[in-house]
């Protein structure tokens, strides 16, 4: 029978090499950062009579040491289904290979989604516009990105109903958005003629150097396909070889 002292001794080695270990593989693991350690959330602007929304950007998702990918939602305020599917899904990915801020349009006037009555033509989809040309459109600029990508979705009038574009031909972007596509099982390219958002926010950004280009949902859709659509489209663009 093992005496109480030996007993003791016995357990107290195995303790120290427990932590032995544990220090060990703490000082030889690099800490690479992740979504939850960086991390942060800042108000770009704040409400006015002029602006009719506010606007913010969550910052450092995903890997905080790589190149950075911007993306918008809230341009046109009658889609927020999909830009709620979006905030949803990416703050909580961790294993991602760039590093992700997303910038949040909030118009705070004439605001609806489809479905509710509410148009196109409803003075909230220019209240969005304004405010990403006005706030969005220069801190992505001058940010250092490799690509911007804008949240957008439809009423199904397109031959198309979940689809990346860029609105600039010949571009960096449109290779992008169909390497995205073509990786996708879920997600075309499809080019519409026109856009009323691009003159204030992915046209100035291709003319001026960052690669930016769209993602259209279908509005009807179901959240569960809205949901595997969004995440197709996070780790296409996470796999983007840039260079």
């Amino acid at each position: 029978m093992i005496k109480k002292e030996h007993l003791f001794i016995i357990l107290l080695v195995v303790i120290i090499l427990i932590f032995s270990v544990a220090i060990v593989n703490q000082i030889s693991t690099p800490h690479t950062g992740n979504a939850a350690d960086n991390v942060t959330r800042e108000v770009i602007s704040d409400n006015s009579m002029e602006d009719k929304g506010t606007v913010e950007v969550i910052r450092n998702i995903g890997n905080p040491n790589s190149k950075k990918i911007a993306y918008v939602v809230g341009v046109h305020p009658l889609e927020n289904e999909t830009h709620r599917t979006l905030l949803k899904i990416l703050p909580n990915l961790s294993d991602l290979n760039y590093c992700y801020d997303i910038y949040i349009i909030n118009v705070t006037e004439d605001i609806g989604h489809y479905g509710d009555g509410a148009s196109d033509n409803s003075p909230g989809r220019q209240n969005g516009q304004n405010l990403a040309l006005k706030y969005v459109y220069p801190q992505i600029l001058n940010g250092d990105y490799e690509l911007a990508v804008d949240i957008h979705s439809n009423v199904g009038a397109y031959p198309f109903k979940t689809f990346v574009f860029s609105p600039v031909k010949e571009s960096l972007s449109v290779n992008y958005a169909n390497e995205v596509a073509q990786n996708s099982e879920n997600i075309s390219y499809y080019a519409p003629d026109s856009t009323t958002s691009g003159p204030y926010l992915t046209v100035p950004l291709n003319e001026n150097g960052v690669p930016a280009f769209y993602y259209e949902e279908y509005s009807f859709a179901t959240q569960g396909d809205k949901d595997m659509h969004m995440m197709e489209l996070i780790y296409n663009i996470d796999n983007l070889n840039m260079g």
